[in-house]
């Protein structure tokens, strides 16, 4: 089977970047690491498909990606659970999709999660800034993310194919979600209650979401206990940053690397990949780690 030249966007959907696992070590420049903000599924989604860890994948946010295929070749769609089609035939995600000259694929508006990854074998091709094909929607740096029309062309970073050629799914994401955090670096801004209220109450994700953050809602704002202006230091993954209006953020792949408000906690990295399929209306729940 031949590798495909290149994929026609018939539709981009709400949001479709290309992402790989990031440019690292550029903090100093202003630069996050950007990449995959759900690795798990970024990574299962290259593996199904024989590529190299390496490779870059369509990143599609909220569905609604439509492509034409120009050869044949082989794809997976993981992440959000979603229906994938095949010329309007129902395929199945997190499973391996061979597709054929002028084959039409459809990813659906996810029906759990939110983010969804398109891996093809040997990577989406597009060129490298600092070492990643990642779209930075943050500081624009990296491709530009997809539009109707744009072609596709695929690269050529395989191995060697899994025997599976399919993974089991995740599990449905559960009502509250449960995310793990370890308290501060400036948990000592907050009010006692405040930091109690963070582990205690569910915190609803609100529309205000992207790839840098999600915005959340409690029935009541955190408060402070200290006034004075904090300066402005280091943000990671995770982070939870509290605005004046006391409801915190929860920074996401496309952060900022510096920020002037306090984190009151930071959900531990293994749990990020849950965290990047949060979509509005869902409500989350931290726990500590010890």
């Amino acid at each position: 089977m031949g590798i495909v030249a290149w994929f026609e966007v018939v539709s981009p959907g709400v949001l479709t970047t290309v992402q790989d696992r990031g440019r690292h070590g550029h903090g100093g420049s202003g630069l996050t690491a950007s990449g995959a903000a759900d690795r798990t599924a970024h990574d299962a989604a290259n593996r199904l498909v024989g590529n190299h860890p390496g490779a870059a994948t369509l990143e599609v946010t909220a569905g609604g990606l439509v492509l034409r295929s120009a050869g044949s070749t082989i794809v997976a769609v993981t992440g959000a659970r979603t229906e994938v089609t095949v010329n309007t035939r129902p395929r199945g995600d997190w499973a391996r999709i061979h597709l054929q000259d002028n084959d039409l694929l459809s990813i659906a508006a996810p029906s759990n999660g939110l983010r969804s990854y398109l891996a093809v074998r040997g990577g989406i091709e597009a060129p490298e800034v600092l070492g990643s094909r990642s779209t930075d929607t943050l500081s624009g740096t990296g491709p530009a993310p997809v539009r109707t029309g744009d072609r596709l062309h695929v690269g050529g970073l395989t191995g060697t194919l899994p025997t599976e050629d399919q993974f089991p799914p995740p599990a449905p994401i559960g009502d509250p979600v449960e995310l793990r955090v370890a308290p501060g670096p400036r948990d000592d801004w907050f009010t006692t209650a405040s930091v109690q209220a963070l582990l205690r109450e569910s915190w609803t994700v609100t529309p205000h979401i992207d790839r840098v953050g999600i915005r959340l809602r409690g029935e009541e704002p955190l408060h402070r206990s200290r006034r004075e202006e904090l300066p402005s230091e280091g943000m990671v993954p995770g982070a939870l940053q509290v605005p004046p209006e006391g409801h915190p953020v929860l920074f996401l792949a496309d952060h900022p690397v510096t920020g002037g408000y306090p984190v009151i906690a930071v959900v531990v990295r293994a749990d990020l990949p849950l965290a990047a399929q949060l979509r509005p209306g869902y409500r989350v729940r931290f726990r500590p780690t010890r």
